[in-house]
């Protein structure tokens, strides 16, 4: 077993997010996993203009706040318990239009 504490990882460079990624293994098959959090403060977005997208399956969870996301065209509320699935390669983004932060464990999974 390997466990690694979140708040002795170094955090990616950007000033208002911080997106830390704890994990990343590749299998033998070719399939990888990526395993990180993120903390989303009032009023930030990700990413700061336009949309991102993965090669990989983005699997997450909210743990902490909330946020509204935008996945193919359409907008989402997100809330603490709520889990969410965004298949490889659909644009996305997301903003904390609230006052506390919103703190989101993701995973992302190529096949």
């Amino acid at each position: 077993m390997i466990v690694v504490n979140a708040d002795s990882v170094k955090a990616d460079d950007r000033p208002d997010v911080l997106i830390k990624t704890l994990f990343s293994e590749t299998h033998i098959e070719g399939g990888r996993a990526t395993f990180g959090v993120v903390t989303i403060p009032p009023q930030a977005r990700i990413p700061l203009h336009g949309t991102g997208s993965h090669e990989e399956d983005e699997y997450s969870l909210v743990v902490k706040g909330s946020i509204i996301t935008g996945v193919g065209g359409k907008e989402y509320r997100l809330s603490a318990g709520d889990a969410a699935l965004i298949p490889a390669g659909e644009a996305h983004w997301a903003y904390n239009d609230g006052d506390e932060a919103c703190e989101i464990v993701w995973v992302l999974v190529k096949r």
